[in-house]
């Protein structure tokens, strides 16, 4: 009887029993995300890292562009830094980097497009694309900055191929 009521009581909390993968894709192809930035290997970055949250957080596994299910694709459409603070002398004393994305995942077996999202820089900024601040003074780069964003943006991404609730 005490089982039976726990079970009841999980039965409205929200949770589901299994992954929350969608039932008839198994297999994901990454391809490296396209830009048109003058940034050099933020597009290199931002695919490893997607690629690394799909095999760490996701029940799908990576395969090549011939046999995957489905095709997850991606371009880089803005890329901005933005001094926040500066030094009396006109140096930056703090500066944001803001990456936006566009994503679509596509079943490669039918041509339906899964999902399309843009992660765009605007008043959207908040929810939808990665803004992260670093400090030059004192130490901080702007390669862990893009690290960071980069991050940041890979689990937005992976978050799409998710089952809706």
């Amino acid at each position: 009887m005490v089982a039976l009521a726990a079970l009841l009581s999980l039965a409205g909390c929200g949770y589901t029993f299994g992954p929350s993968t969608l039932p008839s894709v198994r297999t994901i192809h990454v391809p490296v995300f396209q830009t048109d930035s003058f940034r050099r290997n933020l597009d290199y970055l931002l695919t490893e890292a997607v690629q690394s949250e799909i095999k760490t957080r996701s029940g799908y596994r990576l395969a090549d562009a011939n046999t995957a299910d489905t095709i997850l694709e991606g371009r880089i459409v803005d890329i901005r830094k933005n001094p926040l603070s500066e030094t009396r002398f006109d140096d930056p004393r703090e500066v944001q980097l803001m990456v936006g994305v566009q994503i679509s995942w596509i079943d490669r077996r039918n041509g339906r497009v899964l999902q399309q999202q843009t992660f765009p820089i605007g008043e959207q900024l908040a929810q939808h694309s990665s803004q992260v601040s670093f400090a030059p003074e004192v130490g901080q780069s702007l390669a862990t900055a893009q690290q960071e964003s980069v991050q940041r943006l890979a689990a937005q991404i992976v978050d799409l191929t998710e089952m809706p609730w």
